[in-house]
């Protein structure tokens, strides 16, 4: 009988092999598998746009919450079509913190899905400006979104980052621990549509926020959209996804099981000597 959930301790060892898998693509996988995670999770955003425009004036709350219920199409289309997202592939420490790939790989797969993922984004921002799917309502929902994250603090959108990212990054958690795509999609869907909800940073949704705002004739420089919220949400980003939930994680059930391997073969020895 086939299981249709892994344990915890069984999707931290399917995580260290999907690092290890990561670190192996081709420069051209990683390229193109990273535009279309981050168009994936551009068309996400601009659902969210569209379902909340009219919403926002009547009820924020409903119309975040309605916004939310379709945003999180992105991931589902990254985990169950394919593609290499910036935020989720922050699991890829795991895999470095248990020595089977190096810190280089790590950053050389970081560095080339999180540039391609913003050409991704790019594109469909491009794209839906120039034929007017973000215009009248939807063009002012964009430009609030984009108000308020350049005006947000440093800090605020660091913590905002780390907080956001945990969730991605259990939402690709539990994506590992399920066996068929129904489960896939509603361990994809409760997460995302949370961090979306609470108003979170994902680096990824604001370039795509950022890139339709300036399409769409909002006065913002690529130099601020990087330094006032990009970096800091990316850095935070990290820190959630590579940190908190990997190391957390990692420590929780993959060193625990080499330190019992530790003990149990210094009880034999101990045996044998005796």
């Amino acid at each position: 009988m086939n299981k249709s959930i892994l344990t915890p301790k069984e999707i931290a060892e399917l995580a260290i092999d999907v690092g290890v898998k990561r670190s192996k693509l081709s420069l051209t996988q990683l390229i193109l598998l990273g535009i279309f995670a981050g168009s994936f999770i551009a068309f996400g955003g601009v659902g969210y746009l569209i379902v909340t425009q009219t919403m926002v004036s009547v009820d924020p709350g409903v119309a975040k919450f309605l916004g939310a219920a379709v945003f999180p199409v992105g991931l589902m289309l990254v985990v169950l079509a394919g593609g290499e997202l910036f935020t989720g592939n922050c699991l890829m420490t795991i895999a470095l913190v248990d020595r089977k790939i190096k810190l280089k790989d790590v950053l050389r797969n970081w560095t080339v899905v999180y540039f391609a993922n913003f050409v991704g984004a790019l594109i469909i921002a491009y794209i839906c400006a120039k034929t007017g799917i973000i215009s009248g309502a939807v063009k002012d929902g964009v430009f609030s979104i984009v108000k308020g994250k350049l005006s947000a603090d440093f800090i605020d959108i660091l913590l905002k980052g780390i907080l956001c990212n945990v969730l991605v990054c259990l939402a690709v958690w539990l994506t590992f621990g399920a066996q068929d795509s129904i489960g896939k999609i509603f361990s994809s869907w409760f997460p995302i549509m949370l961090f979306v909800i609470l108003g979170f940073d994902h680096c990824i949704a604001n370039m795509l926020y950022f890139t339709a705002a300036k399409f769409s004739g909002y006065s913002v420089t690529f130099g601020e959209i990087f330094v006032k919220n990009l970096i800091p949400a990316t850095i935070g980003n990290i820190i959630g996804g590579g940190v908190v939930v990997s190391l957390g994680y990692y420590y929780s059930y993959i060193r625990v099981r080499g330190e019992e391997k530790v003990k149990s073969s210094i009880r034999l020895k101990e045996h044998m000597a005796k």
